[in-house]
């Protein structure tokens, strides 16, 4: 009798295995999405428009803090905000000379994630430029990641840095011969900007066609290099959300065609919005001022701020330092009235509230029109144009991001006033069955009825 209870429940646990590899979620980054981009039919994304009709969908979602890319990609795969995940900013603190250095490495991530998540339940998983995943537990990886250059007159290299970074390492020579072609930055077949979108589009495509994983991720950036050019409208603007929007349907296509669409649940999201900027404030010109950081003797530094576009956060060389501290907060207090409503001030007790990093002791959150510069010599103010975000989520809607999702085990016609960007991990790891703790709500009213 024993024999029988256990192979029967062998079976019942290889049917649940079996059940959720045939679960498939599709997860795409549009950065800078905001939520007018499918709110509003003037913008063009007609096949996102289309597909969230049979979905739900949230009228925006709040983000992380600093709301920049590698802080936010995390949020989204983790389901805790910075604070946690470790990953505080898109770049290192570096206050003794900006390296070019991203935050590239899924080392460097303090939390277990939907990609750990599922190699532990067995499940294949792939990502196409999600951010910090080189050397991440992805069966099918091609990470963001760039080689800097190394001497005079070299350029950044993307394309040998996926090479390098791939995994299995033929991938990328794979989707090379069988998806886009060669990449070759000097007749315009580049992963990084103009051709980008479509490129690692067709890339996640046939891996999604060939390798069937049950949890595939995409990053495409176009639209953010043109809001930071041109602000939250222009006539680029307008051209990369359309070619997001054919992104998009490239892999509802390559579902399609692989027979899975009755298996597959898409989420379109984003890592934040975007505000036009007008004035550029300098707050290490204040640090320079007061003697804690010297431009030309950066060796001797006592103080820095991070910034972070919409943000800037005030580290110390010695962290029990509280006589600078008290130094920069009484020259900020004291800076022209004008000056002072470019930003208000974060202490130790509200960058907590918000999950920011737990290491600076105080910020600087940038009023609209504002942002933040990292120079430490010339005038205070400085002439900005285009647009930008690393904002305070929760200071003006302008800088929430979006949420779509549609496909197996979605409710239609469920709308979300707002949700927060650590919500939509939870979703995942419900699709996938997967055992993933979380900070995240999992809102029951977009999940279909379970079947009887």
């Amino acid at each position: 009798m024993k024999r029988i209870v256990a192979l029967m429940a062998l079976l019942w646990l290889s049917a649940g295995y079996v059940a959720a590899q045939e679960n498939h979620v599709v997860l795409i980054s549009i950065d800078g999405l905001r939520p007018e981009f499918y709110l509003d039919p003037q913008w063009g994304m007609v096949n996102v428009r289309q597909a969230m009709q049979k979905g739900s969908y949230a009228e925006g979602v709040r983000g992380s803090f600093p709301t920049v890319t590698y802080p936010s990609h995390t949020t989204i795969v983790s389901g805790v905000l910075p604070a946690k995940h470790g990953i505080y900013y898109n770049t290192p603190v570096e206050p003794l000379g900006v390296s070019g250095k991203w935050f590239w490495y899924y080392k460097d991530i303090k939390v277990p994630t939907i990609w750990t998540a599922a190699k532990e339940a067995g499940l294949t998983t792939a990502g196409v430029s999600w951010p910090v995943t080189v050397g991440a537990p992805i069966n099918y990886n091609l990470p963001e990641y760039v080689i800097l250059p190394q001497g005079k007159g070299e350029k950044k290299d993307e394309i040998k840095a996926m090479s390098l970074e791939s995994n299995p390492k033929e991938l990328f020579q794979e989707v090379q011969d069988y998806a886009v072609g060669k990449f070759n930055e000097e007749y315009g077949a580049s992963v990084d900007f103009f051709t980008s979108d479509q490129n690692k589009s067709r890339m996640a495509a046939y891996i999604f066609r060939k390798y069937k994983p049950a949890f595939l991720a995409l990053h495409i950036a176009l639209l953010d290099h043109f809001e930071h050019e041109q602000g939250r409208d222009g006539d680029k603007v307008r051209s990369a959300i359309v070619g997001a929007d054919v992104a998009v349907k490239t892999i509802m296509d390559a579902v399609e065609a692989s027979g899975m669409s009755k298996n597959t649940t898409f989420i379109i999201t984003g890592d934040h919005g975007f505000v036009d900027i007008h004035t550029q404030f300098k707050p290490n010109v204040v640090l320079n001022k007061l003697g804690l950081y010297d431009d030309a003797n950066k060796e001797g530094w006592k103080a820095y701020f991070q910034q972070s576009g919409g943000s800037a956060f005030l580290h110390l060389k010695d962290p029990n330092d509280k006589k600078s501290v008290e130094q920069v907060k009484k020259a900020l207090s004291q800076l022209p009235e004008g000056i002072q409503r470019t930003f208000h001030v974060l202490d130790k007790e509200a960058i907590a509230k918000a999950q920011g990093d737990p290491t600076a002791v105080l910020a600087l959150a940038a009023n609209q029109g504002f942002s933040f510069g990292a120079a430490a010599t010339g005038d205070m103010l400085a002439p900005a144009s285009g647009g930008t975000h690393g904002y305070l989520p929760t200071d003006f809607k302008e800088i929430q991001t979006g949420f779509v999702t549609f496909g197996k085990g979605i409710k239609a016609g469920t709308v979300l006033p707002l949700i927060g960007q650590e919500d939509i991990a939870p979703l995942i790891a419900k699709l996938l069955n997967l055992n993933l703790k979380t900070d995240g709500v999992l809102y029951p009213g977009i999940l279909a009825p379970a079947k009887k």
